[in-house]
C-alpha cells in the first residue's frame, strides 16, 4: 500500500503524470448518411490530455518584487535555486487531477476541535513522546483513516489540511481517496470537510525546506503559470520537544489570522505573535517576521530569512511577503506544496 505522506512530491508526480496519455474523441453513436450542406452540425473533436513537466510553461509576472531571489544564488560556499524541473512536475499533477469533476473535501482536526483521533492498530511513540503511525503522521490533530471493512480500529492517520477526492459516505463515515494514494478509506465525517463543486485550484505556493525560498504562481490557461514572487523563507526546524519540521505534502490553506498568537515554548504564557498568518496544516502558517513581547510593532524582514530551519513548523516569510500571501491565495481554494 502506497505511502500517504510524500517522501518526495517528485515521486508522486511522476507516477500520477505516467498514468494515462490517451487522447479522446468524442462521436455520435448515431452516424449515418450525411445531412444536406444546409443543415449539417459539424462536431467538433476534442481531448482531454494529461500533462507531463514538459508541457508546462512558466513566466514570471511579479505582483510582489520585493526581496526577489534569481533563480539561482550563492548561500555561504554553496548554490540554491528554485528547483523549476519540481515545480513543474508537481503543478502537473495539480492539473492532471483537475481534469475531471471532483467532490473535493479537506481533512481537517485542528486542535483536536473534532476530537482526538483514536489510537491506530500498530502506533509509536516519536521523539515528541506522542503517538504516531508507522509513517510518522502524529496522533494530535490529525484524522483516524479506517480500512473499508473495518472500522473499529483506524489503521493511519490523515494529516490536517490534506485535501482528498470525497467518493461517498457509508453511515456517518466518508468514502474519501487521497490525493497523493490510490486507496480508499474511511473517516468519520465530522473529520471531512466538503467543499462545493465550484472549486478550483489555480493559486500555488511552493515551499523548499531545502533550499529555504517560497515561490508563489498562479493558472493563466491550461499548462500555462504565472511566477507571481520568488522570496526567501525559513521553515520549521526538528527540535524535540518543541520544534517540528515543516511536513511535506500538498496542503489546503484552510485559515487565516491577521495575527496569530503564540505562546512562550513549555509555557502558557503569550510569546508574541506572527503577522498576516495563512494556516495550512496543523499548527503550520505561512506568516511574517515573528514578534516577540513586549514588542508590539511589526518587523518587516529579518536576517535569519532564507538560511536555516528555525521555525516551529511554520514557514516565516518577510512581513509584507506574507501580507501578500495573505491577501492573494483564498481560502481553501489555494494549495500549499513542500517540497525538498
Amino acid at each position: 500500500m502506497r505511502r500517504f505522506a510524500w517522501q518526495t512530491v517528485v515521486a508522486i508526480a511522476l507516477s500520477f503524470t505516467a498514468c494515462d496519455n490517451r487522447e479522446v474523441e468524442v462521436v455520435p453513436a448515431d452516424i449515418a448518411e450525411p445531412a444536406p450542406s444546409d443543415t449539417i452540425e459539424v462536431v467538433l473533436p476534442f481531448e482531454r490530455r494529461t500533462l507531463s513537466a514538459s508541457d508546462i510553461i512558466l513566466a514570471k509576472e511579479f505582483l510582489y518584487d520585493k526581496y526577489t531571489l534569481e533563480d539561482t544564488y550563492p548561500y555561504q560556499d554553496t548554490v540554491r535555486s528554485f528547483k523549476w524541473d519540481i515545480i513543474r512536475q508537481c503543478l502537473a499533477f495539480v492539473e492532471n487531477i483537475q481534469l475531471e469533476p471532483r467532490h473535493w473535501a479537506v481533512l481537517q482536526n485542528y486542535k483536536n476541535m473534532y476530537g482526538e483521533a483514536p489510537v491506530v492498530a500498530n502506533y509509536v511513540r516519536n521523539e515528541f513522546d506522542r503517538v504516531s503511525d508507522t509513517l510518522g503522521v502524529e496522533r494530535y490533530q490529525s484524522v483516524p483513516l479506517y480500512l473499508p471493512a473495518d472500522t473499529v480500529t483506524p489503521v493511519r492517520y490523515g494529516r490536517d489540511g490534506s485535501l482528498v477526492y470525497l467518493q461517498g459516505k457509508t453511515g456517518s463515515y466518508c468514502r474519501l481517496v487521497p490525493v497523493t494514494v490510490e486507496s480508499e478509506w474511511l473517516a468519520p465525517e465530522r473529520y471531512v470537510r466538503e467543499l462545493p463543486d465550484t472549486t478550483y485550484f489555480s493559486h500555488v505556493i511552493f515551499v523548499d525546506r531545502g533550499d529555504q525560498n517560497i515561490a508563489t504562481l498562479e493558472r493563466k490557461a491550461k499548462g500555462e503559470w504565472l511566477v507571481r514572487s520568488m522570496n526567501p523563507a525559513t521553515t520549521g526546524r526538528h527540535n524535540p520537544p518543541y520544534g517540528h519540521d515543516t511536513p511535506l505534502g500538498m496542503f489546503v490553506i484552510q485559515q487565516k489570522k491577521p495575527k496569530m498568537v503564540f505562546l512562550k515554548d513549555g509555557s502558557q504564557a503569550t510569546g508574541g505573535y506572527a503577522p498576516y498568518a495563512s494556516r495550512f496544516t496543523n499548527g503550520a502558517y505561512i506568516h511574517g517576521v515573528p514578534v516577540n513581547v513586549p514588542r508590539t510593532a511589526m518587523i518587516e524582514y529579518s536576517w535569519s530569512l532564507g538560511t536555516t530551519p528555525r521555525s516551529h513548523m511554520c514557514v516565516r516569510n518577510a512581513t509584507s511577503h506574507a501580507k501578500f500571501i495573505y491577501d492573494w491565495a483564498p481560502t481553501f481554494n489555494s494549495l500549499v506544496v513542500v517540497i525538498e
